[in-house]
């Protein structure tokens, strides 16, 4: 069962690649969150990660792009947020690969959380500024 689905209610930022993108972030954030709490192999577990963050950090760097270009005033705060989930990820990632942590349940769920917050309170506003 998918851990977070995306609607256009709930996650839709009228910005075609920003909702293009969170699709995809979404499908890589189910696929590692079925394989950590199915009891796959622990290098499945490991390659769903590397490529959930990788991701993440391509889809970070393309939304501050944008904003940047279009003069976006929420810039700082929203890569403040970015810069703060890249920093635990690149924890989890470098724990994890060193043995010494294991991709839970939690771990899907905190990123869940994570979304459930990030995309309404500063996705969502980018809008007007990224589609003017």
């Amino acid at each position: 069962m998918a851990l977070i689905t995306w609607t256009a209610e709930q996650y839709g930022t009228d910005v075609s690649f920003a909702d293009d993108e969170h699709k995809v972030l979404f499908g890589l954030l189910n696929k590692l969150y079925d394989l950590a709490t199915g009891g796959a192999d622990r290098a499945d577990i490991g390659n769903a990660l590397d490529a959930l963050i990788a991701y993440v950090v391509d889809h970070f760097a393309h939304e501050e792009k944008e904003m940047d270009a279009k003069g976006y005033a929420g810039l700082a705060a929203h890569k403040a947020e970015h810069d703060a989930l890249v920093g635990i990820c690149a924890d989890l990632q470098k724990k994890f690969h060193a043995g010494d942590i294991e991709v839970t349940e939690d771990t899907g769920t905190f990123v869940k959380s994570w979304l459930d917050s990030h995309i309404p309170a500063f996705d969502m506003p980018y809008a007007g500024a990224l589609n003017g």
